[in-house]
């Protein structure tokens, strides 16, 4: 959705299917599928076996696939930006990090960008700055979420913490807030202007 607003034409691929996907949709397998035709390709590889939230001795059950992804964007001579948790920093080339803070937004939500083309970044990441309307249990215990008065992650609280109303829970679980990829979007329509008035 950020992309959209910053003025794209969206396709979507995913290996299982996304029916409140708001955009043109293709069930496939990414590593497969066709770049002819696209400008700019996003990625978000699997988190599972980055993330936190995956129990350690379940993370070696899940492939590390940011790598393969990497490689099949480089060969297509495409812009590209990979996504992904901050568990797969080391894994990213020279990553930028965006928190639900940075755009005003009421959620702690960091992730990790790595793309083939400059983005600067000179909002700080402040959570002082907002106050938080949804949180994750790793990030606070329940009994200390009420006591701040912080509600918990549910469909009903999305549209003000992440500036999402069309998911359910289970793709606010996994999404990434639009004003992140609208910002990124942003970015490369600047980069590429500027290197064709060059």
């Amino acid at each position: 959705m950020g992309y959209d607003l910053a003025g794209f034409e969206i396709v979507g691929v995913d290996n299982e299917p996304q029916p409140r996907y708001p955009f043109e949709f293709y069930l496939a397998d990414a590593l497969n599928f066709p770049l002819d035709g696209f400008d700019v390709i996003h990625a978000s590889p699997p988190c599972q076996a980055y993330s936190h939230l995956t129990p350690k001795e379940f993370r070696g059950n899940h492939e590390k696939s940011i790598n393969s992804v990497r490689q099949k964007l480089i060969r297509s001579m495409k812009h590209y930006i990979i996504e992904n948790v901050a568990g797969a920093k080391k894994e990213l080339n020279d990553p930028i990090m965006l928190c639900g803070s940075m755009f005003g937004l009421r959620c702690q939500r960091h992730r990790y960008f790595e793309t083939s083309f400059p983005v600067e970044v000179a909002m700080q990441c402040n959570h002082a700055q907002v106050p938080l309307l949804v949180t994750t249990a790793s990030q606070a215990s329940r009994k200390l979420r009420k006591k701040l008065g912080i509600l918990p992650k549910t469909i009903k609280n999305a549209p003000l913490a992440y500036g999402i109303d069309w998911m359910d829970f289970k793709g606010l679980k996994e999404c990434i807030p639009p004003a992140y990829t609208e910002f990124i979007g942003k970015q490369f329509i600047r980069h590429i202007t500027s290197r064709r008035l060059k």
